[in-house]
């Protein structure tokens, strides 16, 4: 979700916020922590190797996890609650992706494709949900089609992003006005 993060910090940025008093805190760490083992599996997997995307792939509750410390911090209570109910809402488009292809996620590739990011050979050896999609696949528009060159996303995957957009977003937002609260 490192696109995410970088997105929620640009807003920021465009929004008038400072960015640098997030990285002053231990919240932020044991995200940037689990984005960087993340990071280090898709170089891996872009070269074939997807034993730490296989144990870490698994491992997207711990990550979102590791947005407590950013929610306390910052009691940022309310933002939690909207952005897990996109969680959720994200979860169960997924879901009906799923069901109505028979147990698995179509892929759509694009950019992915001419990037050499994922193959035919990758899906079978990672042996998941996720199939290439074809013409025979139902629901296309719930499927994975946002090709981002090295994951792609269904309308779900942006469902569930918008938790951790929030949790940034705000955390910077909320560290800004408590920084201008103590200069008054």
């Amino acid at each position: 979700m490192l696109e995410t993060i970088i997105l929620s910090l640009l807003w920021a940025k465009i929004k008038k916020y400072d960015i640098k008093p997030l990285f002053k805190t231990w919240a932020i760490y044991p995200v940037i922590g689990f984005e960087i083992i993340t990071v280090i599996g898709q170089f891996f997997a872009y070269y074939g190797d997807y034993k730490i995307l296989e144990i870490f792939g698994s491992a997207t509750t711990v990550y979102l996890l590791l947005y407590w410390g950013l929610i306390f911090k910052y009691k940022l209570y309310v933002q939690a609650i909207i952005g897990s109910a996109f969680m959720v809402f994200g979860g169960i488009l997924n879901d009906i992706a799923i069901k109505a292809n028979g147990g698995f996620m179509p892929v759509f590739q694009s950019l992915s494709y001419h990037v050499r990011r994922t193959t035919l050979e990758n899906y079978h050896r990672v042996n998941d949900i996720h199939i290439l999609g074809s013409m025979n696949s139902n629901i296309k528009f719930l499927t994975d089609y946002i090709d981002l060159g090295y994951t792609i996303l269904s309308v779900g995957d942006v469902c569930i992003r918008v938790f951790v957009f929030l949790i940034i977003y705000y955390s910077i937002k909320k560290i800004n006005l408590q920084g201008e609260n103590k200069n008054c």
